[in-house]
């Protein structure tokens, strides 16, 4: 961590499921829960990094893909 930046590493459905749900808070009211527009900024790096990283996400099954990566990441009851 010498040179400032931070990497996190996430599985697949991580991403996927990640993705989804910073692209519906970006994009829905949901917005209005961030205070600090200073926040939108990692938001936004996050958001396209991942956009980059998933070549699923114009898939005609993306929605069964993030489906299924929703499913094998609850916790099983």
């Amino acid at each position: 961590m010498s040179d400032g930046q931070i990497t996190i590493k996430l599985t697949s459905d991580e991403a996927l499921v990640l993705s989804h749900w910073l692209e519906k808070l970006q994009m829905t009211d949901l917005g209005r829960v961030v205070d600090d527009p200073a926040v939108w900024a990692p938001i936004h790096r996050i958001a396209g990094t991942l956009d980059k990283a998933l070549p699923g996400l114009f898939a005609s099954d993306y929605d069964q893909q993030l489906e299924a990566a929703r499913q094998r990441l609850r916790p099983e009851d």
